[in-house]
């Protein structure tokens, strides 16, 4: 994942790529032609999604960067390939979880930034088939979650620590190439041999991301001024590479961390929410615990009112939520995290009509929550109730119904300038929703503005 950092110095991190012994990416505009609507359909309806950061680098347990947060030389850090063989791994499992979680669809990742892959590359013998485990975890887990009847998502990250082309492209021109050639085989590879995905889910890509010119070496990272663009000569070809999975996987949805037109935006950790985006699909990713993505013994779990807070913050808004988990080096999901998920699985249980096939609004968030809609119903998510009361701006239609779908009663009072909702009852802690039951559909309604003064 994304990282802000600021590295230790240009001499360890040479080290590094070279293996011796000693992001933000550029968002790209989404596609919004009928074809991209049709793809993209289901997606926008599921709502919740599962991610698992999963690899070499859950073996340490100090998150999915350990390899450069600690300056680990490539060739010390391929040693842990050695030690991979998971004894719990069961994608029936992961699928299981991610279904009494709630949730439609999972992601995970087949390789990230230090060049793992948990797949089969013939070029490649940095793989979990010709190493320890000699086994295909993409094909397994591909397989499990189609059979659960879930949508399969594979995270991929084009750049690859191992390649020192991928710091000066410039200097290693030939080096940077192999990189590129290296994105393009495999994602041939996974696009051709695993049946029908769903999601490909990229990070690290774009020629803006990262490494190239203008970084500075004092810890970690240090992010380009945003005005500042990449003016060499490399690029990663992205076209070339989604016009191939496009003829490969025609139904396939892609994210905008490549410089290539993109179906959804990808929004980055709890404080990533953003505003109300009901023009473009997007999503939140984030993950259940604190701390890194990988796989940390330690990491405290977020409670489960968050994580509810979190799912309808981002559904209200018109986006998606796609909650993490790192599984330890053994492939089990930690049980403690397994549990939480399924308490935010008991709540959608109960009020997942508020949020599966729904969109964002029409009132836009504000200081009492956030709204989502289907056809001629509109749930108010009342996050902040001050009070019995809830006046919110006259709607252009009338209300036919009101009613609380988490205890107690709800009366509405609907004048010319104002729709006023009285709670009688008890009232919930986390999200008390509110139906209201319109003359006519909610997507009628233009957005509508309520008042905001931080809270939400």
């Amino acid at each position: 994942m994304r990282k802000n950092l600021t590295i230790t110095r240009l001499t360890s991190a040479l080290l590094l790529i070279l293996g011796m012994t000693s992001a933000t990416a550029q968002q790209q505009s989404t596609i919004s032609d009928d074809a991209a609507a049709s793809r993209i359909a289901w997606w926008r309806d599921a709502k919740f999604g599962l991610f698992m950061h999963w690899g070499v680098y859950s073996i340490p347990g100090r998150g999915e960067w350990v390899q450069w947060d600690e300056q680990i030389p490539v060739n010390e850090y391929a040693k842990l390939a050695a030690q991979f063989h998971p004894d719990k791994f069961d994608p029936d499992a992961w699928a299981a979880t991610a279904k009494s979680a709630g949730m439609k669809y999972t992601v995970l990742t087949a390789r990230h930034h230090d060049g793992f892959a948990l797949f089969d590359d013939p070029d490649s013998t940095f793989t979990s088939m010709k190493s320890a485990a000699h086994h295909d975890f993409v094909a397994d887990y591909v397989k499990a979650i189609r059979a659960a009847g879930l949508h399969v998502g594979l995270y991929y990250s084009p750049l690859d620590w191992r390649y020192p082309g991928f710091f000066f492209p410039g200097i290693y021109q030939a080096n940077a190439n192999e990189m590129r050639e290296q994105y393009h085989r495999q994602l041939n590879e996974l696009a051709s041999h695993y049946g029908k995905i769903d999601i490909l889910w990229f990070d690290g890509g774009g020629v803006d991301w990262l490494g190239f010119n203008g970084i500075a070496f004092k810890g970690g990272w240090k992010a380009r001024p945003k005005d500042q663009h990449y003016s060499g000569s490399f690029t990663w070809q992205d076209d070339q590479a989604v016009d191939n999975l496009r003829k490969l996987q025609p139904s396939l949805i892609m994210n905008d961390r490549t410089d290539a037109p993109a179906d959804f935006l990808s929004r980055e950790g709890d404080q990533a929410m953003g505003n109300f985006d009901n023009q473009h699909p997007w999503e939140l990713c984030t993950t259940l615990t604190t701390g890194a993505w990988g796989y940390q013994p330690s990491a405290s779990i977020k409670s489960r009112d968050e994580v509810i807070r979190l799912l309808v913050g981002a559904v209200g808004r018109d986006g998606n939520l796609l909650l993490n988990v790192g599984p330890p080096p053994d492939g089990q999901i930690v049980p403690e995290q397994a549990a939480r998920l399924r308490e935010i699985g008991d709540w959608l249980n109960r009020y997942g009509q508020s949020m599966y096939a729904t969109r964002g609004g029409p009132y836009l968030p504000g200081d009492f929550g956030v709204s989502t809609y289907h056809d001629k119903t509109i749930y108010l998510h009342i996050l902040h109730p001050a009070g019995a009361t809830l006046s919110l701006p006259a709607l252009p239609t009338k209300i036919l119904s009101c009613s609380s779908l988490t205890g107690g009663t709800a009366d509405c009072k609907q004048a010319n300038d104002s729709v006023e909702i009285t709670l009688n009852g008890n009232t919930d802690a986390v999200d008390t929703i509110v139906a209201l039951t319109l003359a006519s559909p909610a997507a009628q309604i233009k957005p509508i503005t309520t008042p905001v003064t931080g809270k939400n």
